[in-house]
């Protein structure tokens, strides 16, 4: 097992990396929020594919239901 030392975080923008520790608190606030909505948004994502398999699975129900009412 090797003790290398862990490389710096950084913020990449624009093309530009920047280390973390250099960043001013408020640039540090702003980087939180950021961070925070992606989350959102990534959780956002994940119940919209779950809705949509539902939907799906809902609509291939009725579809079989209404095949067999009318046979």
């Amino acid at each position: 097992m090797t003790n290398a030392a862990a490389a710096p975080r950084k913020l990449t923008l624009d093309g530009v990396d920047y280390p973390l520790e250099s960043l001013s608190p408020e640039a540090r606030e702003i980087l939180g929020s950021l961070e925070f909505v992606q989350a959102g948004l990534v959780q956002l994502n994940n119940e919209l594919a779950i809705s949509d398999t539902a939907r799906l699975a809902y609509l291939a129900a009725l579809r079989r239901e209404m095949k067999a009412a009318s046979a």
